[in-house]
């Protein structure tokens, strides 16, 4: 029997309309490397005191209603995006008697990209917080791999259903540099060795069997609350006019972000078979800067809900958590929580433009 023309339209309608709503298979795990924005509590667990208060209220007020060792009032981007995948939040790799089978977070808050040593070699050791840079992260997950699989086969059919989240990582490198005094010339010379570091990670995880890997780049740090007050100038054109942001600061985490899309480049160039994924957190940030009440921040988006005061509520000598400063009642209203990390109502933002493939060069679910 002949299909008139009317069926055919008919079937490729219902074909159409199957295939574009079907729903992709989603990651079985996920692992995560990288610095405080994705650490769910190993730097509490490795028994750094560096920054203690991160132990205690008001961090974990929103979600948990208590601390989790995570340097915000709530949920980070990498819980979001478990929970998106129908996944438990990840567990710190430090905490006793887990069950990694579905995931395991690596980052430490203070962590580098690039070896400690190189950067105290440098002059750059005042304000290191942990030695857990992303060589230690990588040894980590080496101790682990054995009880998620045995075989070469067993780890390819495993791994390809894995999510791994490679930082943001890098931005510490920075801090400790600008913190200990560093002219921006000799801050902007590490950027191709940070990079680097970050790239030979990723190229590790490739070779242990990683497929799917989301590699954000840098937030504008010239938006940090941290940086506002502590490279405050009486000079005008220092700042955007836009949004009253630092403009070198930024320019600068632009281009980290810049060199690290053309390692990722290079990478995919290298390992065709891996999906090599670029997340914009500082596009994704940037929104709140420029319009802040669109996106439900009514105290806009320079301000600091947990601090002790100051143009910007950061203070050195009363931060977060700190005798001297105090929380705000709705942190959902600001984009800042401690004028270093964000609140969870940022994080959320950030992890939907990464889900729905508006600040991704490629899409997070195949």
């Amino acid at each position: 029997m002949k299909l008139t023309l009317l069926s055919f339209f008919f079937i490729i309608i219902i074909s159409f309309f199957h295939f574009s709503h079907t729903t992709p298979q989603n990651f079985t795990s996920i692992f995560s490397f990288g610095d405080s924005l994705a650490d769910t509590g190993n730097f509490l667990l490795s028994g750094a005191l560096t920054f203690p208060s991160i132990s205690q209220l008001p961090y974990g007020m929103t979600y948990f209603h208590h601390p989790t060792g995570r340097c915000s009032d709530g949920r980070l981007v990498v819980d979001f995006i478990a929970e998106s995948q129908g996944l438990p939040l990840l567990q710190p790799y430090l905490a006793p008697n887990q069950n990694f089978r579905q995931g395991a977070n690596f980052a430490v808050a203070g962590a580098t990209a690039m070896n400690p040593a190189a950067l105290i070699e440098m002059g750059i050791s005042r304000y290191i917080w942990t030695n857990f840079s992303l060589t230690t992260q990588l040894q980590w997950f080496d101790k682990l791999k054995p009880s998620l699989c045995k075989t070469t086969q067993e780890c390819s059919e495993y791994f390809k259903k894995s999510l791994f989240l490679v930082g943001e990582i890098g931005g510490n490198d920075y801090n400790y540099a600008f913190f200990s005094g560093k002219s921006a010339a000799e801050v902007t010379s590490l950027v191709p060795r940070v990079v680097s570091a970050i790239a030979e990670t990723i190229e590790g995880l490739i070779e242990r069997g990683a497929v799917n890997l989301v590699v954000p780049g840098n937030l504008p740090v010239g938006c940090s609350t941290a940086y506002l007050t502590l490279f405050a100038t009486a000079e005008k054109e220092e700042y955007d006019g836009r949004n009253g942001c630092l403009k070198k600061l930024n320019a600068f985490a632009r281009y980290h972000n810049e060199f690290l899309r053309m390692a990722m480049g290079e990478l995919r160039r290298k390992h065709p078979n891996a999906r090599i994924i670029y997340a914009d957190y500082y596009g994704a940030a940037m929104r709140f800067a420029h319009a802040p009440r669109h996106f439900g921040f009514g105290m806009g988006a320079l301000q600091t809900c947990c601090g002790g005061g100051g143009p910007y509520n950061f203070n050195v000598t009363a931060r977060c958590g700190h005798p001297g400063s105090h929380a705000c009642n709705d942190p959902s209203s600001y984009v800042s929580w401690d004028g270093i990390h964000l609140t969870e109502a940022a994080y959320h933002h950030i992890a939907a433009g990464l889900l729905k493939g508006s600040f991704t060069d490629l899409p997070l679910m195949t």
